[in-house]
């Protein structure tokens, strides 16, 4: 496939079903191409058209990455298009592996001159053929199951690295407790990325303030005051100490 074929197929797959002209403004390219490009996947049965937009084919089953995303895909890409009106062009960004940065790393298609650091192979894959991006992929052994990188070269690359914003993202939120995680990985990474940050942006869907049967038990690293919440909507009241010296964004419904 393409380079347009395949960014136009992750992007379809991620969001479910996306109109023509969005593709168009995420892409960066025009209607005719758009519809040019989806001609031979539509002809192949990896993409439904429908009047005016692109439908998935693909089986929220048919991978784990895969089928994180589409668990709250509407919020997470609601959220993910909160965060791209915090990110400008030319700013740079480290972003982790969680489900909710694989929509963001989407939504900043549509921005330009970005320098990002990841450990995700999906991010850095959709970000880095964009004209002008610098994108540093951080390791080199990757997870079968999300193509996460937490090998020691990955904490030296995020360490070399100064960036404007960290995005984070978290299994859980406990009133108490704060945002949880389920791997020690996953906290050391948080931690290398939020030491080298302006500042974060904490990503996470309403899903996550409700009750779980596998609850994680491992702390992400504490947020400074004038760090970012951004998640779909308003969180519960309980929760109002926890945020208060955070800047939540919510989106308009």
């Amino acid at each position: 496939m393409s380079k347009y074929e395949t960014t136009l197929l992750q992007t379809v797959d991620m969001r479910g079903t996306v109109s023509v002209q969005e593709l168009s403004r995420l892409l960066g390219v025009s209607d005719q191409t758009i519809r040019r490009v989806s001609r031979p996947l539509v002809d192949r049965g990896a993409l439904q058209k429908v009047h005016g937009a692109l439908v998935s084919t693909k089986s929220a089953a048919d991978l784990p990455y895969l089928a994180r995303m589409n668990l709250n895909r509407e919020a997470k890409v609601a959220i993910a298009e909160e965060v791209v009106k915090i990110i400008q062009d030319g700013d740079s960004i480290a972003i982790d592996t969680g489900s909710t940065s694989g929509f963001v790393a989407q939504a900043l298609r549509s921005r330009r001159e970005l320098t990002v650091v990841t450990n995700s192979a999906y991010v850095a894959s959709t970000l880095a053929m964009i004209p002008g991006n610098n994108v540093s992929m951080a390791g080199t052994q990757l997870r079968d199951h999300d193509g996460a990188s937490f090998d020691r070269s990955a904490f030296e690359v995020i360490d070399r690295m100064q960036v404007d914003y960290v995005l984070l993202s978290a299994s859980l939120v406990d009133a108490r407790k704060g945002f949880l995680v389920h791997e020690q990985c996953e906290v050391d990474i948080a931690s290398a990325m939020l030491a080298n940050a302006g500042r974060a942006i904490m990503a996470v869907d309403h899903s996550k303030f409700e009750p779980q049967m596998r609850k994680p038990a491992l702390r992400q690293p504490t947020l400074k005051p004038g760090d970012y919440l951004v998640t779909d909507r308003t969180p519960p009241a309980d929760f109002a100490g926890l945020f208060a010296d955070l800047e939540i964004r919510v989106p308009a419904h």
